[in-house]
């Protein structure tokens, strides 16, 4: 089969010479000598060789056996590795097990944002006239990139101070006297169900509103604070780039058929996907999973959401045995999903016909590189030989750790992996464990 992974897996350049310069190869650092010019480092994933000899079962199990059964990975873990190219189950451990995936779940959510609206769709935060002279009311569409600090956290985010000046001219005349927030579109708590007390307090996500700014963000920081109430405080950002109080501002919904004074649209789909796997961005997963409910007729919910991307999944004829979200950041302790799963969802995305699923790819991070993998794989004896060769989706809570991606392996085949442990009691010595494992299947030519 002909695989279109070539540029999804050939986007980041690092290599090894870069990889011994994150203290990989024997410990040894490389620093750039004043007056070189290095030379241009190979692609961090090559392009896909389908004629590369296939690892055999026996050897993997051989391979990967051992490590699984570390201590520090408890005492259930389950794991799937599957062959790219054909889809083919070379190792597997309980694969159709529902597992507590953690942000794993996001893996998910990416296909499933990306099957239902499509890579290019962005979101549209738009204004209308108000019932009275001067009313305006700004309508959130459930985008939470909307940008207010002077460099917006979210790269290509829309700006709520460009919606303010559309809004002024569209006014004339007219002064702006009230803003009225509409929430309408999204329903249900904004909690998810069994989240941590300290969900939505301690940086990681915020209460899931329909309209916020800069992921309800106090400071332009991956972990800031997060306002109590988002989508109040976007209402009175606007209401002040308009020159009217905190007082000016209301909840209530749009007339029918009100005129439009402005709008702004979200970055396109797949660069929001690509964000949310790279830094493992919880408000923005939940509000990419009601994206899907919006899609596919579901109300705009944890709950909706949740049942419509298993709605996508198997439109995609995906394995849902095992499914069990209940959210689409992976916050909550009563979401389950299986390593079959997503190693199916990552086979898939890498097919030809399927390119609309390749910002997985690009979105994952890379060992010892970039997103969430950017501190691991650093240490040799961490699995820093494979640093730059493994691009995977982490997934931590306590008691709970889980890694999902793909790897090349020594003999150049292109393998999906996912490993889930949900039993854990040293939550940092079951990620060097798990990075270990991922990093044998990188050395591995296992045949």
């Amino acid at each position: 089969m002909t695989l279109a992974l070539v540029v999804a897996l050939s986007a980041v350049l690092a290599g090894r010479d870069i990889v011994r310069a994150f203290g990989a190869g024997g410990g040894q650092s490389t620093a750039w000598q004043p007056g070189q010019t290095p030379g241009a480092p190979p692609a961090v994933l090559g392009a896909m060789d389908t004629q590369a000899p296939m690892p055999t079962q026996a050897s993997l199990a051989a391979t990967l056996g051992p490590l699984l059964a570390a201590p520090a990975l408890g005492p259930h873990i389950t794991a799937s590795v599957v062959d790219v190219a054909t889809g083919q189950v070379l190792y597997s451990s309980e694969p159709d097990a529902a597992m507590t995936p953690a942000s794993t779940t996001k893996v998910v959510t990416a296909a499933a944002a990306l099957g239902a609206r499509g890579p290019a769709y962005r979101i549209t935060t738009r204004v209308v006239q108000g019932a009275q002279p001067g009313e305006v009311v700004i309508i959130g569409a459930g985008d939470p990139t909307l940008g207010v600090f002077p460099t917006a956290y979210y790269p290509g985010a829309p700006r709520l101070d460009n919606l303010a000046a559309q809004v002024k001219e569209a006014l004339g005349d007219t002064l702006p006297t009230r803003v009225i927030y509409d929430q309408s579109l999204y329903s249900g708590p904004g909690v998810g169900p069994a989240w941590d007390d300290d969900a939505i307090t301690n940086g990681s996500g915020a209460l899931i509103t329909a309209l916020m700014t800069e992921g309800g963000r106090t400071k332009s920081e991956k972990y800031s604070a997060r306002y109590a109430q988002p989508d109040v405080q976007a209402a009175q950002q606007f209401a002040r780039l308009l020159g009217l109080p905190n007082s000016a501002v209301a909840a209530g919904t749009a007339p029918q058929g009100a005129k439009e004074l402005g709008k702004v649209e979200s970055p396109p789909m797949v660069r929001m996907v690509e964000f949310m796997l790279q830094e493992s961005d919880n408000v923005l997963a939940d509000a990419l999973a009601r994206q899907v409910a919006i899609a596919k007729g579901q109300p705009a919910s944890f709950e909706g959401g949740a049942a419509a991307m298993k709605m996508v999944l198997e439109e995609l004829n995906l394995p849902v045995t095992g499914y069990g979200l209940v959210d689409g950041s992976g916050f909550s302790r009563d979401d389950r999903l299986s390593p079959a799963l997503l190693t199916s969802i990552l086979a898939m995305a890498a097919r030809a016909d399927r390119a609309d699923l390749h910002g997985i790819f690009s979105g994952l991070p890379v060992a010892g590189y970039s997103g969430t993998l950017t501190s691991r794989y650093t240490k040799v004896q961490e699995g820093a030989a494979a640093a730059g060769l493994v691009r995977a989706k982490t997934g931590t809570l306590t008691g709970v750790n889980s890694l999902t991606g793909i790897v090349v392996d020594a003999d150049g085949r292109t393998l999906a992996f996912a490993f889930m442990a949900d039993q854990t009691t040293n939550g940092n010595q079951a990620v060097i464990a798990l990075d270990k494992v991922a990093a044998a299947l990188a050395a591995c030519g296992c045949r």
